[in-house]
């Protein structure tokens, strides 16, 4: 059985973590707030981008790229695939990380053996060389504090495998924080585009002339939208990890506030015992005295 002074230890030890968890909920809280005001200041830019590309389809439908699915042709599974993996660069977040990696890891096994890895985050990193599997690239900035800076660095080390006919489908697994608290990972082609992506009912608009044609026009439009979507990506994986690290954090301060309560209990139950011992021992001693001395 504990004393009271290991009791009194442990509560101010566990006291003492709830604070370090408490301040990194209200950390995690923070960041994801500015991560999300970040981003929402960039979707316009986004926005205006993939109406330009869908006015481009109206004004000619028939054009082609080599970001796009020819046309009437039909997707095929086989190819050599480039996967970009988003983690974060630690733990103490819940099953954020591992979700994440089962994802990629049943992606590889099953669907793209033999793809290219291109990894984002710390943890990430150190799984897949634990595993012994291949990183074809390795983006060795932190995954903390995602930037569109960032992002046009990713969307320039997946484009040139790309465009030299070296990958011919690019992937990305994330996790997506949604409208809600839930994070869910997902799984989607970066390249090629198929054109129904870009559909518009509207009817096309002939003021507009690109020189020197729509084709190269399209083509250097693309790889920024590539890099709205990867920024975009990392944003929202940034913001589920901080919201798994919330409800993780949030999950420890409850789990010390039981405990602290059942410590405070078992500490006040040693501390009765003891004062009981202490009254008995003294009504033992005082009976014990007076007992000496009717005998005298």
């Amino acid at each position: 059985m504990e004393n009271g002074k290991e009791i009194k230890d442990r509560i101010a030890s566990v006291r003492d973590t709830k604070k370090i968890t408490n301040a990194m909920y209200l950390i995690a809280s923070v960041k994801m707030k500015k991560a999300k005001a970040d981003l929402d200041r960039t979707r316009p830019y986004f926005a205006m981008l993939q109406s330009e590309i869908k006015r481009l389809f109206r004004i000619a439908a028939d054009v082609e790229s080599r970001y796009f699915y020819p046309l009437n042709a039909k997707e095929k599974r086989a190819g050599k695939h480039g996967i970009l993996v988003v983690t974060a660069d630690k733990g103490l977040a819940g099953a954020y990380n591992q979700n994440v990696l089962k994802y990629a890891m049943q992606m590889l096994a099953a669907d793209f053996p033999g793809s290219k890895l291109f990894v984002v985050g710390e943890y990430g990193r150190q799984f897949f060389l634990q595993h012994q599997i291949p990183i074809e690239q390795s983006f060795l900035y932190t995954a903390q504090n995602p930037t569109l800076h960032r992002a046009r660095e990713i969307c320039t080390e997946l484009l040139s495998p790309f465009d030299a006919g070296e990958l011919d489908k690019i992937y990305i697994v994330y996790t997506d924080l949604g409208g809600g608290q839930t994070e869910e990972v997902k799984m989607t082609r970066l390249l090629p585009f198929h054109r129904s992506d870009f559909a518009s009912n509207e009817k096309a608009d002939e003021k507009f002339e690109y020189e020197p044609s729509v084709a190269e026009v399209l083509d250097h439009i693309i790889p920024s939208y590539v890099s709205g979507f990867i920024y975009s990506a990392l944003v929202d994986s940034y913001c589920s990890e901080q919201s798994a690290r919330m409800a993780a954090m949030d999950a420890a301060n409850r789990n010390a506030e039981e405990i602290l309560s059942a410590l405070s209990r078992e500490y006040h139950r040693v501390r009765q015992a003891m004062i009981t011992q202490e009254i008995t021992e003294v009504t033992s001693g005082a009976r014990a005295m007076k007992k000496k001395g009717l005998q005298k």
